[in-house]
């Protein structure tokens, strides 16, 4: 390329000398890893760096000779303005007696400008380029070097030395899209270009103050401080006068109860911890796991800089913020912050997992205003220091694979810290974390089956080191769509910048956004769901009554699910497995989760037992992404001919409670565009026919291929429908005003054991109480149900004709089952228990 001609100017041969003796030790991972694609190779190039040192001269030379971008070394004439080399360095040239020429960089920089103005035909492009030293270790790395590793301290000479020697294989050049000096120039207008000079060192300054926060992480300050800080904070001092003065304590008491909660918080981030955490880890996730991908994660890469991130991951296991930490810092960026519950401040590991970046919250704590004030001062401050977080809005882990309600609470203290003091622009980055074998599979079971949950302790910890005798398939981390606060502000609350965010104050819209972000980042955690093998044998096999399928039909259903993403894609983010059928089969025999009996007419495909129970986590996982497709399919589960018109009227009545439960993306009439695009697709495969001028659609008989898919794809989602039937049933049975919420809820709850027992159901989740919570909800929300005084149920007539039409999805069987069981008017509601 004609940028890299060989220039006339010849580098130092001391530089050449050393540049060859260091080469050995240095190993350099580009970011990008083409950076010429950055390039105008018709244009010469001026790189500038951060820091001053002949060490990192040398790394970016290698690095420009590594990929084929033009020497820094040699400038010659290449350049508007003639310099020795292509490179301008931000920090200060010092001299053996003091500093020598304060200004380098600006001068360098206002040369070329000024040498621009008199040659219109030329450019120059400025390319910054961020270099760190041990920034990411191998697993061979050793406990000595991570003193040495990359952070925020201006190092001599011999500590600079030693970092080479001991982590020079683990440099990360990080190369910038370049800025167009001409452009600088164009659109600065009457402004001088010394004046220009020095905005733009000044915005350089800036810049790589944001790539090293993003990769290296904030320059914090020692617990301690953040500490004081806080308490010194304005809000903070009010509370603990006010809690003086409730409780009749000193204020002097009330102040140390106040920094005693603020030591229970705050992380105590350490970045050699973070390194060492990292060396252990790598070894630990290689022996769980067969690998971990990560999809779309470019996107965040280019957006973080110069934004406060959240990470807002579903949460399936104790390993999903390890993971995801791990993931972080092994791609160069720093990881976040991330809120633990008290529980998890073990002995030995609480102290561990507060270096790594946790913070400690308690579960609930609406009823102490002072640790509450604490806590919301502790954000404040992270905030303030551009710290990124990570925390789940389901508050807990899934113990059913779906999606859980949210629980805002955190969300609402962190848009509180962000309105009081919006510094820097804030994105929630939704996160789906994908496996493919659950650590905690067996636990889930015992708690959905009623047990109690286990707490956590350090025992509990030893123990569960078993793990690692076992293989847990590869994990798939997909980065979603971002969420930028202050947009989701501007559409909500266009005046959001007059509110202080005070919890004395919230402006009546804060509820509202809230919630509304909270609904956003569980869809968009779904629209950047994985399929891989195991959800798909777990779709396919838990929806046939003995959990098993001829080999053949197995085949079949496995790719007419592949035909559904691949043709109708749910969002561009969701990515699915590339195993044909065939294999996708061989990797469900090896990780254990089906068995072959084999038979002379074709072998047979089962999943048993516990197995099968596990198994629909995974359907679960994605089960979202074919709801429509069910839809259509139920629709023809007891009739093979409907009218179009009818699959669109009924999905539209069921959709707000399927969208509710299962997050999905669309509103009510993208659903009915969905339906339409999924009933084409059907027509088109041959599952449905069009009878007449197609306002008629038609199944094949029950014996035919056709129509045995459309019921497997069916029963993924029957359970759901016969769980609303059960609520439902049981309303109208009672009549009006005989159940509470509360009473209703529990009803269902026993109401749905019980028929599982009869249907030999193996899905804990079908009577799981948060399913039933929410649906219930939906119906006060929808209006179909209302509390009346006594907080007793009312309902209209129109209810009982919902009753009647699920004949048109329900088989018989199921509906009289359910009435039988479901009490009656004459039956007393038994009284709610808590969890």
């Amino acid at each position: 390329m004609a940028a890299s001609s060989t220039p006339t100017g010849r580098a130092p041969w001391s530089l050449s000398l050393l540049g060859t003796l260091l080469r050995p030790w240095l190993k350099i991972k580009r970011d990008p890893a083409e950076p010429a694609q950055l390039l105008d190779p018709e244009q010469p190039v001026l790189y500038v760096i951060e820091r001053r040192g002949t060490s990192d001269v040398l790394i970016l030379e290698q690095a420009c000779q590594e990929a084929g971008l033009p020497s820094p070394l040699r400038a010659g004439r290449r350049l508007a303005a003639r310099r020795r080399r292509a490179l301008l360095m931000l920090e200060p040239q010092r001299g053996l007696f003091g500093p020598r020429r304060r200004h380098a960089a600006r001068d360098g920089l206002l040369a070329q400008l000024r040498a621009l103005q008199g040659q219109p035909g030329r450019d120059v492009q400025l390319v910054p380029v961020a270099l760190y030293v041990g920034r990411a270790p191998s697993r061979d790395s050793g406990w000595f070097r991570v003193l040495f590793s990359e952070n925020w301290a201006v190092v001599g000479r011999f500590r600079r030395l030693l970092a080479l020697l001991l982590n020079g294989r683990d440099c990360i050049v990080h190369f910038s899209p370049p800025v167009s000096l001409r452009k600088l120039l164009q659109d600065a207008g009457e402004e001088t270009p010394q004046r220009l000079a020095l905005k733009t060192t000044r915005v350089l300054r800036a810049h790589f103050r944001r790539v090293r926060a993003a990769v290296i992480g904030p320059d914090l300050s020692h617990r301690r401080t953040l500490v004081d800080a806080l308490l010194a904070s304005e809000p903070v001092r009010a509370a603990i006068m006010q809690s003086a003065l409730k409780e009749k304590t000193s204020r002097a008491s009330a102040y140390r109860r106040a920094r005693g909660y603020a030591m229970e918080i705050a992380a105590d981030y350490s970045h050699p911890v973070v390194r060492s955490a990292s060396l252990l880890l790598s070894g630990f996730w290689n022996k769980l796991f067969d690998g971990i991908s990560m999809h779309h994660f470019e996107s965040l890469r280019a957006i973080a800089p110069g934004h406060e991130v959240i990470y807002v991951p579903c949460h399936r296991s104790h390993a999903d913020y390890l993971l995801l930490s791990y993931q972080l810092y092994q791609n160069g960026l720093v990881p976040p912050h991330i809120a633990a519950g008290v529980n998890l401040n073990l002995p030995v590991v609480g102290p561990l997992l507060r270096r790594g970046g946790a913070f400690f919250l308690r579960r609930s704590f609406k009823a102490n205003a002072l640790y509450s004030s604490v806590f919301a001062a502790y954000v404040d401050q992270l905030l303030q220091r551009g710290v990124s977080m990570e925390y789940f809005v389901e508050g807990t882990r899934s113990r059913t694979g779906r999606m859980l309600p949210p629980r805002a609470g955190m969300l609402a203290i962190t848009v509180r810290a962000f309105l009081r003091a919006p510094r820097r622009p804030l994105l929630f980055q939704p996160v789906y974390i994908g496996y493919e074998k659950l650590m905690e599979g067996n636990s889930y079971i015992g708690e959905l089956s009623g047990q109690p949950k286990q707490k956590e302790s350090l025992l509990g910890l030893l123990r569960a080191f078993g793990v690692l005798r076992q293989r847990y398939g590869r994990v798939t981390m997909n980065f979603g769509e971002p969420i930028l606060l202050e947009r989701l502000l501007e559409q909500r609350a266009p005046g959001w910048r007059g509110a202080r965010g005070d919890d004395d104050e919230r402006p009546t819209w804060f509820p509202g956004l809230v919630d509304e972000l909270a609904d956003r980042i569980n869809i968009e955690i779904n629209r950047a769901a994985h399929v891989n093998p195991i959800n798909l044998l777990a779709l396919c096999l838990l929806a046939t009554p003995k959990h098993a399928l001829d080999e053949q039909d197995l085949r079949q259903q496995l790719a007419l699910y592949k035909t559904l993403l691949a043709e109708l894609p749910y969002s561009g983010r969701v990515t699915l497995t590339p195993a044909a059928p065939d294999e996708i089969i061989a990797y469900g025999e090896r990780m254990g989760w089906i068995r072959r009996i084999k038979h002379p007419l074709g072998d047979v495909l089962v999943t048993e037992g516990d197995q099968a129970v596990l198994l629909s986590y995974f359907r679960n996982n994605v089960l979202h992404l074919f709801a429509p497709a069910a839809w259509v399919a139920a629709c023809f589960l007891n009739n093979r001919r409907m009218a179009r018109v009818s699959v669109l009227r009924m999905g539209r009545m069921v959709y707000p409670f399927i969208r509710s439960e299962l997050f999905l993306c669309w509103d009510d009439d993208g659903f009915a565009q969905r339906l339409t695009e999924i009933i084409e697709l059907f027509v088109r495969h041959g599952l449905l026919q069009t009878v007449g001028d197609a306002r008629l659609l038609e199944r094949g008989p029950g014996q035919d291929d056709g129509a045995y898919q459309l019921r497997v794809l069916a029963h993924s989602l029957l359970q759901t429908f016969e769980r609303y039937y059960v609520a439902i049933a049981t309303l109208v049975k009672a009549g009006p005003g005989v159940f509470t919420a509360a009473e209703l809820e529990q009803t269902c709850v026993l109401t749905a054991q019980r028929l599982s027992l009869l249907q030999q159901l193996t899905a804990p989740e079908f009577f799981d109480k948060a399913l039933f919570r929410g649906f219930i909800q939906q119906l006060r929300a929808q209006g179909v149900v209302r509390g009346n005084a006594e907080n007793k149920l009312e309902f209209d007539a129109e209810l009982a004709g919902v009753v009647r039409d699920a004949r048109l999805i329900l088989s018989r069987g199921v509906r009289e089952t359910v009435l039988k069981i479901t009490p009656g008017s004459e039956t007393a509601a038994p009284a709610a228990h808590s969890d």
